[in-house]
């Protein structure tokens, strides 16, 4: 992958706001496109690309268009479209987003502590109009079926690179999705665990070979803290479950070459107070131990833009990179470009500014308004050149 060799590179984090017409055709066909559907989402990718470019982006995606979202607030697009593309599962039980939240993060300190917040539905969630969120039973052996969606996603991918002028590409998977809802089929979720990384392996493989990079996304990694041992502290307990979490991710990347690898963490879009995120500083050891050469983080919100001082004392293994966040999708406020600038500043005086690429918290898409998301995109960009120049003079 390109490296910021002369000036700071920009990127983002993936998920970029969908065009109106391609979530109508999503929700139509409930979560699949007929052929108009099809050749609205070919359209709908040269245009993201595109637009990428001209707001400064050097290192781009599809936008994820080819992850169904069915409405224009969707927090999940990014993990759910798995349950698509892989066999052995049954989506039951419908809920609204304030619900699945809910099941999800029912034993976070966060929404205990700040349960009124919460349920005045201050989060987000109460502008989720129709999306209702599936919850994914396993009844049967874990396979990868996604093979013809995977490449239909390169292909329209490649196309718009074609047309495009940009550093470099990308194209985002998910590692393991969210671990919720019934077991029926393997006798221990760490069976569950293994079946599902060695079938998204395939995944990763299709768009390695297809000569993009893969970044893989993994909130995981912080948030399952946030979901199982915030309430009691149990770091301990938590750092057993992320070594084991690390070496599983590493099994899944087997045969894929670090340089062809991102790696994106993150501590959930939703808004709230996020008063016990995991501090980067308690798995920062495990994080680098990824089999990847760069690694995405959010840097730009308040519980966490203080963290550039975790990455001081050489913890960044040679030659790799990071990608920190520099705006961000958890406030409707725009950066001032000098904000930008300083942010990435104090990253490149940490780790060189060789080894930093400017990006964002976490995926614009379904998260801010478009007209927004394309504002920070600038800011981003503004900011960079700001930092380049003070960074090579």
């Amino acid at each position: 992958m390109k490296r910021s060799t002369d000036r700071i590179l920009t990127t983002h984090a993936g998920s970029l706001p969908r065009p109106e017409g391609l979530i109508a055709a999503y929700r139509g066909g409930e979560g699949r496109l007929d052929g108009a559907g099809e050749a609205q989402l070919r359209s709908a990718v040269a245009d993201v690309v595109a637009e990428q470019g001209r707001c400064g982006v050097d290192v781009v995606n599809d936008g994820e268009f080819g992850k169904p979202m069915t409405d224009d607030v969707d927090y999940g697009a990014w993990a759910t479209y798995v349950y698509g593309r892989l066999s052995g599962y049954e989506l039951r039980e419908p809920r609204g987003p304030r619900d699945a939240l809910k099941e999800i993060l029912g034993q976070s300190k966060d929404r205990a502590d700040f349960a009124a917040f919460y349920s005045a539905g201050l989060d987000g969630t109460n502008s989720a109009r129709r999306n209702q969120v599936r919850f994914p039973a396993n009844i049967g052996p874990i396979e990868y079926t996604g093979q013809a969606a995977v490449q239909r996603d390169i292909a329209n991918f490649k196309a718009a690179l074609a047309a495009a002028d940009v550093e470099d590409a990308f194209m985002s998977a998910v590692f393991t999705g969210v671990q919720i809802g019934p077991r029926e089929y393997y006798k221990t979720r760490d069976e569950q665990a293994v079946a599902l990384a060695e079938a998204m392996r395939e995944e990763y493989r299709a768009i390695v070979a297809a000569g993009l990079n893969v970044q893989i996304d993994d909130p995981l990694l912080v948030n399952v803290y946030e979901m199982y041992h915030s309430a009691t502290g149990d770091l301990h307990g938590y750092r057993r479950w992320a070594a084991e979490h690390v070496d599983l991710l590493n099994h899944a990347l087997e045969g894929i070459p670090e340089q062809k690898v991102r790696y994106h963490l993150c501590w959930g879009s939703w808004l709230g107070p996020h008063s016990t995120d995991l501090p980067i500083r308690e798995v920062i050891d495990l994080l680098v131990k990824v089999k990847a050469s760069q690694y995405s983080f959010e840097a730009a919100n308040p519980q966490h833009e203080h963290e550039w001082k975790t990455w001081e004392g050489g913890v960044l293994p040679e030659g790799r990179a990071v990608i920190p966040g520099v705006v961000t999708h958890k406030t409707t406020i725009l950066e001032h470009p000098e904000t930008v600038a300083d942010r990435i500043v104090r990253y490149a005086n940490v780790v060189g500014k060789e080894n930093v690429i400017a990006g964002t918290d976490c995926g614009f898409g379904g998260r801010i308004h478009p007209q927004l998301a394309w504002a920070k995109l600038k800011a981003l960009a503004t900011g960079a050149d700001l930092a380049s120049s003070e960074s090579w003079g």
